[in-house]
């Protein structure tokens, strides 16, 4: 075979490594791309990085003689026609008290909707010494045509926050909730995350 025939053969074999190469590089940022978000989630969960609240099993051992003020907000995102908001505005427990709040949401569609709650904590400094013992952030959440829940939240802010640089001098945190639409099948049951069905009033 002449070394000119070889010529175009040998180019073609390294087209198509070339053309191998770039669709590896195209899928194995596509596979880091949809990995990004749930491993940046665990990130924010484990350090409280960006205003993430820590979920925790147990409650505080120590209370300090200082309260912190808490604020509540309550947001729904477009695709759900429920009222949401919180009972208390604001509450003001000593540092390291266990303390339970309560939302109510209302479902004011004609039909069955699902939702969850996704939560943050400002100042971000905080966020990492807000520890929730229970809330209906946790789990979906199925609200019947008319129906309305009361939903708990259990918390404590850590004790470790006076003592912080960056946190020390922290004397309001402000938690915040927006529920957003999920798609599902819809459980018999719509009473999830400790929730409390109140009755409509007619």
């Amino acid at each position: 075979m002449s070394e000119k025939a070889a010529a175009p053969r040998k180019q073609g074999r390294n087209n198509g490594a070339v053309v191998l190469m770039c669709l590896s590089f195209v899928f194995g940022m596509g596979a880091m791309s949809y990995a990004a978000v749930p491993l940046y989630r665990i990130f924010c969960q484990v350090t409280g990085y960006n205003g993430t609240t820590q979920r925790v099993e147990q409650m505080s051992s120590v209370v300090l003689d200082r309260k912190m003020r808490v604020t509540f907000d309550a947001n729904v995102a477009p695709g759900l026609q429920w009222d949401f908001k919180p009972v208390e505005r604001e509450v003001n427990p000593k540092i390291g008290e266990t303390i339970q709040v309560n939302f109510v949401a209302e479902n004011r569609s004609n039909e069955t909707q699902r939702g969850q709650a996704v939560f943050n904590v400002t100042p971000g400094e905080a966020g990492a010494y807000f520890n929730k013992v229970q809330c209906f952030c946790f789990t979906e959440t199925d609200l019947k045509p008319g129906e309305k829940l009361e939903m708990p939240v259990v918390f404590y802010i850590d004790p470790e926050i006076v003592k912080a640089v960056e946190s020390k001098d922290i004397h309001t945190v402000t938690l915040s909730y927006t529920f957003y639409p999920k798609e599902g099948p819809k459980p018999l049951a719509s009473n999830e995350g400790g929730a409390v069905k109140i009755e409509k009033k007619l």
